[in-house]
């Protein structure tokens, strides 16, 4: 039985940035159509000046609610639009912090998320918030991945950057690295981390492969001081904390094998010999990933009820609303949502 192309929710994010274009870019892309049944999450209005931007003549419509079947796809000639949010975002300033914008993203988002939990929809993919428009606006929040996991009411939740298949990566389902701690200082990580939550993002990262079709996952788990620690001279955390953690999702069946230092696993990992890489804190796994694959890498939410993607990259306010912004990484995570939704329904 053929199953119908997922409902995919596209948030604009933050308006001020480069999400409305991207997004915009992204309608036009037959890459983007093939995978997906489309509509916006965000303001017609600005939603409108991004596709007048890039000289595009899709008609928006303008819904109330997140139409039941999605936007048309394949050679879109309109797209449903819905906004959530009570503030003005269209009257948002391009390229600078406003707490509309903010706010605004943050109701786009909830509204998608809450429109997912209902099964009104497949997935979302998100453009990219400014956490400092976020906190203008009152919302305490480091990211996405926090207010996702706040409105799935979840406990146990990590951030990964995934690399579907292809080059220089040589396994065949794409790399995936997660994070034990998420948007926080340095100096917090070694205090935050915890065997159990260690052992937990082992498992996330298991059960996303596995979504993707690798039946037996192999999991390298990333030391967190130079060298692992070099027997205890440049700190305890591999023996204390991470090896304990490796030890216990092995004795579950988990194919988990570390602490390995950071430089080496993900060389190895990149070369084929792991599908997954948790690493313990935000740049030890995305400096590698985003220097391999900036333009390709995914940020997926683990351990959510509902499917959530986004590309890697910012706002990046200095080339918003230029008519400069590329679209790849955004379809991409359009593509990777659609896949994880389409296997999801398979599986059913």
């Amino acid at each position: 039985m053929t199953v119908p192309l997922p409902r995919i929710a596209l948030t604009l994010g933050d308006v001020a940035g480069i999400g409305p274009e991207v997004v915009a870019r992204a309608l036009l892309d037959e890459r983007l159509t093939a995978c997906c049944r489309p509509f916006v999450v965000g303001h017609p209005e600005v939603l409108r000046r991004a596709l007048t931007l890039i000289k595009s003549d899709i008609a928006v419509r303008e819904v109330s609610s997140l139409p039941p079947g999605g936007g048309e796809a394949k050679n879109l000639k309109s797209i449903d639009c819905w906004n959530p949010s009570a503030g003005d975002a269209a009257a948002v300033p391009i390229g600078r912090i406003d707490p509309r914008a903010g706010r605004a993203a943050y109701d786009y988002l909830v509204a998608a998320t809450r429109a997912a939990l209902r099964g009104e929809i497949d997935a979302i993919t998100t453009a990219p918030l400014n956490k400092a428009a976020l906190h203008a606006a009152g919302l305490n929040y480091p990211g996405h991945t926090e207010i996702l996991a706040e409105e799935c009411g979840v406990r146990e939740f990590a951030m990964m950057l995934y690399l579907p298949p292809g080059e220089p990566l040589r396994g065949p389902f794409g790399l995936g690295v997660a994070h034990v701690t998420l948007h926080t200082s340095i100096k917090s990580v070694p205090g935050l981390l915890t065997t159990p939550h260690i052992e937990e993002t082992v498992h996330l990262i298991d059960r996303f492969l596995k979504r993707v079709g690798c039946e037996s996952p192999r999991i390298g788990v990333c030391a967190l001081n130079p060298h692992a620690g070099e027997e205890g001279l440049f700190g305890a955390e591999e023996a204390t904390l991470i090896a304990p953690a490796v030890e216990a999702a092995c004795r579950t069946g988990v194919l988990a094998t570390g602490p390995i230092p950071a430089d080496a696993l993900l060389r190895r990992a990149v070369h084929g010999e792991f599908d997954g890489v948790a690493a313990m804190y935000h740049d030890q796994g995305h400096i590698a990933l985003k220097l391999i694959g900036f333009e390709r890498a995914v940020n997926v939410t683990l351990g959510l009820p509902v499917i959530r993607t986004s590309p890697s990259h910012g706002t990046a306010f200095d080339i918003a609303w230029q008519g400069h912004a590329r679209a790849d990484g955004f379809i991409e995570a359009v593509r990777t949502a659609a896949m994880l939704a389409t296997n999801r329904k398979q599986g059913e």
